[in-house]
């Protein structure tokens, strides 16, 4: 869920990776919209290894020559997703207890990065930063009340639209560290 303005994400080489990483996510969250009986033991183990591939790419780009103004959140944002993605991974039962408060815990964190990010910024576009913040924080909250209430179908449905959602965010993420051509 890296920003849309440029001046924070810088460029890199490997906006191609970033791209592939969304569209996974996107294919994975509509994979679970239409076959959601799959049930947690699917959904936790794609999820843990997107969330674990996330995270490799946000650790590349914030340990890359090029790194990008802000690479701080890229390298957290990282470990925290790896660390959440190999937890999910680990274990089918913990991550069937689990994975709502991790999810949520993913998303309020990329909320207010995103509520920071807006605030920090002068680009054109800041107001995109605060909406996507503030969606993000919601969408981490009602995964911490689908947790609670053991709401299997609500958090089945909050995760394809989370994952689809973070997938499009992040391709269209993508474009903006594509490096200008060189002539």
């Amino acid at each position: 869920m890296k920003a849309l303005n440029v001046n924070y994400v810088g460029q890199t080489r490997l906006w191609w990776l970033v791209l592939l990483v969304g569209i996974l996510l996107v294919i994975g969250g509509f994979a679970y919209w239409f076959w959601p009986n799959a049930g947690y033991a699917v959904a936790s183990q794609i999820f843990g290894w997107l969330l674990v591939l996330a995270g490799v790419v946000q650790l590349c780009t914030s340990a890359g020559p090029n790194r990008p103004k802000g690479w701080g959140w890229w390298l957290a944002g990282g470990m925290i997703d790896m660390f959440i993605g190999f937890m999910l991974v680990r274990s089918i039962i913990l991550s069937e207890m689990v994975f709502p408060y991790f999810l949520a815990f993913v998303f309020i964190f990329w909320g207010i990065e995103a509520l920071v990010k807006a605030c920090t910024s002068r680009g054109r576009y800041w107001w995109i930063g605060i909406i996507n913040g503030i969606l993000l924080t919601i969408i981490g909250f009602f995964f911490l009340e689908a947790g609670y209430a053991s709401d299997m179908f609500m958090v089945s449905f909050l995760t394809s639209i989370a994952f689809i959602y973070w997938g499009f965010t992040i391709a269209i993420a993508s474009y903006d560290m594509k490096p200008a051509e060189r002539r």
